[in-house]
């Protein structure tokens, strides 16, 4: 997919993606070395499960899955390609505790959804849920952007692409195709995204940053 911005990559954006790749590694390399599974420890288990650790609602989001690289790349590839636009505009501080709320939300999303047993209790990883909420970010930011997709050869608006792409992910996740991918997950960053994106808004402070 293509987005009409500069590729200038922000702090922020920059070092998210070093703390994942450097999660990716120590996920391969510390269990076959130290026997240290990383996945498990740090992954996020259901509340009521012996294995969950409070932190793990913020560790699971810097691990992938490691039988391939597909997974970390599309993630990246998706935070780089948003992202570096968002924080731009929301300057670092901001985007990074927005990151971090859309990702929680997402942890959340899929604590419930596993009480009511819609998906089977698989360890979760992964940033989606995050991306899914820069998505949000950036159809809010930027309504009149036009997003490429290399399989459809028409440009589509931003918060029609977002709109879309939460009706697939229910409809995924209602069907429960046991793809092992978290959908009520990737739309809880979504909607937590755009909550905070609307009390932002609301504040007139979308725009600002600020100092802790």
């Amino acid at each position: 997919m293509g987005i009409g911005i500069n590729t200038y990559t922000p702090p922020a954006v920059k070092n998210i993606i070093i703390v994942n790749v450097l999660f990716f590694l120590a996920s391969i390399i510390l269990p076959k070395y130290f026997n240290l599974d990383v996945i498990y420890l740090l992954g996020l288990h259901y509340f009521e499960s012996e294995s969950f650790n409070p932190v793990q609602l913020l560790t699971y989001m810097f691990l992938h899955d490691t039988s391939g690289f597909g997974h970390i790349f599309f993630n990246m590839f998706g935070l780089w390609m948003f992202g570096r636009a968002i924080e731009q505009v929301m300057g670092s501080k901001r985007f990074l505790l927005y990151y971090f709320v859309t990702g929680v939300g997402a942890a959340i999303v899929q604590e419930v959804t596993w009480m009511f047993s819609l998906q089977p209790m698989m360890v979760t990883v992964g940033a989606s849920g995050c991306i899914f909420g820069l998505l949000a970010a950036f159809a809010v930011l930027f309504p009149k952007a036009e997003i490429f997709l290399l399989f459809i050869p028409i440009p589509i608006k931003a918060p029609i692409f977002v709109i879309i792409y939460a009706v697939i992910e229910l409809f995924a996740g209602v069907a429960g195709s046991g793809d092992g991918i978290a959908h009520y997950a990737h739309l809880g960053g979504l909607v937590f995204g755009l909550i905070l994106l609307f009390i932002w808004k609301k504040q007139g402070k979308l725009y600002d940053d600020f100092n802790f």
